[in-house]
């Protein structure tokens, strides 16, 4: 949580201000129980009205210039919270960004959101109540029992024996709960990723009658949550009956010791309401403190989640930036997924030159798509080499690359906004004119029969069909040209006519780019200058269609599939 407070950075003049406006209205605070002494000891004694609205008149003016030294301190306090915690989201969103695919998978989408939202404010609220209340309280605190001491000290013994006791339940509490408020926010992490899944797969679960299933999941994830809750704010409730207690404990005491006092003539009762007004203020703030450290610890918790996910190693971006010419090659490229037994690909070797198209081929699960995120630097392999133009891809920029490769995934994203919004995620600063073309080239005609590139787009394209949205994301990656295009199974939703035209306006670009073409249909690939055929991790065949034909039962039964075995054996 430390490490976090470099945030602050900037907000010093708020963290100062803040605290010592708190400090004056604590201070004001202190001198109400003295002008009430002196109107019951001397006003109402001596039945001097004067004195008596005087006295009166300063305790409004005291409650005054508090109350506006209190908005003032809210004020800095939140204008240094919120910025601290604006920071904090902009630092844990860049450092996401710059994770790996294999960081993010072993996170998880779930847990992001959490630390980025309820975990953050969290810490905001707390760093808002600490520059409030970390000093006033305090100084509340030990101002009235030094001021008792300055009534009376045999009485204020009382105060100096309640507050060592006090603040062992206070802390002792606070040291139980910490653990408690941490496991909250991991059960949050639950909740959080289970409502993801089912919005975000709300059609499929009612395509499937799945409702009362998953409602009935979400149920038990929200009642180990409430669980989880219950039992930290069981222990932390006890914080304020235990406090309670012992004030009152202290507070029949006290007026004990004085009743005897003003028997004896050395008290007077004006100074044991004073003295009973500090004792009061002892427990107001003892209460604030122990919600404030009860806040601190949720945050302290929060803020270590935070710090966590800061601390993971962020994937390199510097390196050597070259004008990539499209050539690559695998050498022995073994790939391992975080905590997988298997690795998703074993030694695989091939070389695809610029201009070339590249097919690859092979059953569900065979390591189509990791191959093709090596290529991109998503992932690293764990064994061997990925070479970009004869360097090593582990050395290049990340971002460079990135800016040199258009790579369509298999999940067609697109964002709210508009077509052209959609578009510059491509390139920032492309002109009308290339973003049509690239359309012409995707094959989305479609979008100039609707608003042109003014169309509207909704949260992940709802408004467009699956062959849409597809053609859309292709048009996104063709916008920026790129030397290298990726196509992961990018075509799926396009009938065979479609899927050809496209194919056949890629090949008709200038200069035509280095084109991977993940798929599933021997029909997108049988064209390609080289066809790598995937089975289980492994490379069992690489050539032209006809050689595969000849040569590699995999792909000769993929092929006959679609085709017909008579069409298979002629070629």
């Amino acid at each position: 949580m430390r490490k976090l407070l470099k945030y602050m950075k900037g907000y010093g003049k708020e963290c100062t201000l803040g605290p010592l406006f708190k400090l004056l209205e604590a201070s004001f605070e202190l001198l109400i129980p003295l002008v009430v002494a002196g109107i019951v000891d001397i006003g109402i004694e001596a039945g001097d009205r004067g004195y008596i609205v005087k006295m009166c008149l300063l305790m409004v003016l005291l409650g005054i210039v508090g109350l506006i030294s209190a908005v003032i301190a809210q004020y800095f306090a939140a204008k240094a919270a919120v910025g601290f915690a604006a920071r904090l989201c902009h630092a844990v969103m860049a450092h996401i960004l710059r994770l790996d695919y294999t960081q993010l998978d072993k996170v998880g989408t779930a847990t992001l959101i959490t630390r980025m939202t309820s975990d953050v404010n969290q810490v905001q609220n707390g760093v808002n109540l600490t520059l409030r209340l970390l000093l006033r309280s305090p100084f509340v605190v030990f101002g009235a029992m030094i001021m008792a001491f300055t009534i009376d000290v045999k009485s204020a013994l009382v105060f100096a024996a309640l507050i060592p006791v006090l603040c062992v339940v206070v802390f002792g509490i606070m040291l139980i709960t910490m653990p408690a408020y941490r496991r909250v926010q991991q059960k949050l992490d639950g909740v959080t990723a289970s409502t993801r899944e089912n919005l975000t797969g709300v059609r499929v679960l009612r395509a499937f009658r799945m409702e009362k299933k998953e409602t009935e999941q979400f149920l038990e994830k929200t009642a180990d949550l409430a669980s989880e809750q219950l039992r930290a704010g069981t222990i932390s409730n006890f914080m304020n009956p235990l406090t309670f207690a012992i004030v009152n404990i202290a507070i029949v005491v006290l007026m004990q010791v004085g009743a005897v006092r003003v028997e004896s003539g050395i008290l007077t009762q004006g100074m044991v309401i004073a003295l009973y007004n500090y004792m009061s203020q002892i427990l107001v703030e003892l209460i604030k403190m122990a919600n404030l450290i009860l806040n601190m610890t949720k945050a302290t918790a929060c803020g270590n989640r935070i710090q966590a996910v800061l601390e993971l190693p962020a994937k390199k971006t510097a390196g050597y930036a070259p004008e990539l010419g499209g050539k690559v090659e695998f050498q022995n490229v073994s790939a391992t997924y975080a905590g997988a037994s298997e690795p998703a690909l074993a030694g695989i070797s091939f070389t695809a030159y610029p201009g070339q198209t590249v097919g690859i081929i092979g059953g569900t699960g065979c390591g189509k798509t990791t191959l093709v995120n090596l290529i991109c630097g998503l992932y690293e392999a764990s064994e061997g080499k990925v070479l970009l133009d004869d360097r090593d891809i582990k050395f290049l920029d990340q971002k460079a690359i990135c800016q040199k490769i258009g790579i369509v995934p298999q999940s067609a994203l697109l964002f709210a906004g508009t077509v052209r919004d959609n578009l510059r995620w491509g390139k920032e600063d492309a002109t009308d004119e290339e973003m049509r073309e690239a359309l012409r080239l995707a094959q989305a005609q479609f979008v100039e029969e609707k608003e042109g590139l003014d169309t509207k787009v909704e949260q992940g394209g709802r408004n467009f069909s699956g062959g849409q949205k597809q053609r859309l994301a292709i048009a996104r990656a063709l916008v920026r040209k790129p030397n290298i295009l990726i196509l992961d199974d990018s075509a799926s939703a396009l009938d065979y006519a479609t899927d050809a035209a496209l194919r056949h306006c890629i090949r008709s670009m200038n200069p035509m780019p280095t084109t991977f073409i993940v798929s599933q249909r021997a029909a997108s690939v049988r064209h390609a200058d080289l066809i790598l055929v995937l089975e289980d991790g492994q490379l069992v065949g690489k050539g032209t269609s006809e050689e595969l034909l000849r040569s590699c039962p995999v792909y000769r039964e993929i092929y006959s599939t679609q085709f017909g075995q008579e069409v298979a054996q002629n070629g």
